[in-house]
């Protein structure tokens, strides 16, 4: 495939740049500053998810039961909003720059759903 005549630079937060251009499929598969803290909230939140189901199963009070899953259902909102910010300070500021629409509605098609 042919790249686009646009090429722009990246500054990581560690001060590296890279520069990139984007070709016609580009997806904006680029590393994300918030991708290990992003893993971690997502493993706590898969562990306690896992509590809640053993909660279940030993019969606990279903009070509790909702309370701990409102608590992985505000963690997993969370963790969207933190994906989210990434992803506009990143990929759509990117998309922006190359004039990429398509991202931009990819997002807004994305929201819709994260946002019910």
């Amino acid at each position: 495939m042919e790249e686009k005549g646009h090429v722009h630079t990246h500054k990581l937060s560690d001060g590296t740049e890279y520069s990139h251009s984007h070709n016609e499929e580009h997806e904006h598969k680029h590393s994300h500053e918030s991708t290990k803290a992003v893993l971690n909230r997502l493993s706590r939140a898969s562990g306690h998810l896992e509590s809640v189901k053993r909660m279940i199963e030993d019969g606990k009070d279903c009070s509790e039961v909702l309370i701990q899953l409102s608590a992985v259902i505000a963690a997993l909102n969370n963790t969207g909003k933190v994906i989210l910010k990434d992803h506009i300070e990143h990929c759509i500021v990117d998309a922006v720059e190359s004039g990429d629409e398509t991202a931009i509605e990819n997002l807004n098609k994305a929201i819709d759903r994260f946002i019910k």
